[in-house]
């Protein structure tokens, strides 16, 4: 049998244990994550993400994502400076496998993610 799962209030779902973003441009740039579901294979991932202010390079080569986002606000561009989006709350951003670019956080974001990985 599948169990079904809900997850409701994502504004209210609790983010702790912030850390240094690992692919930061922006010194002091903070990130923090809880993973809410994932697939038996692995392969399917759902949480929220937060971030602070400042820029960060970002590589989707295995595994593409969905974001919504929650509140906040960001930019995205291609990693040769093509193709920026603005971002802020209610917008979904599809970055395919494949895609490396760069955000830019403009005001504290959170967003709901997916990450599904190819086999």
């Amino acid at each position: 049998m599948i169990d079904l799962q809900t997850f409701k209030n994502l504004d209210a779902v609790e983010v702790k244990n912030f850390n240094p973003k690992p692919t930061t441009l922006t010194k002091g740039q903070e990130e923090a994550a809880v993973q809410l579901w994932a697939s038996e294979d692995g392969l399917t991932k759902i949480g929220v993400w937060e971030c602070t202010p400042g820029e960060f390079t970002a590589d989707r080569s295995t595994a593409g994502e969905y974001c919504h986002i929650i509140s906040g606000s960001a930019s995205v561009e291609n990693h040769d400076g093509s193709n920026a989006r603005n971002l802020g709350p209610g917008d979904l951003l599809v970055l395919p496998i494949g895609w490396k670019g760069n955000w830019t956080i403009h005001e504290h974001i959170r967003k709901l993610y997916i990450l599904q990985a190819s086999n």
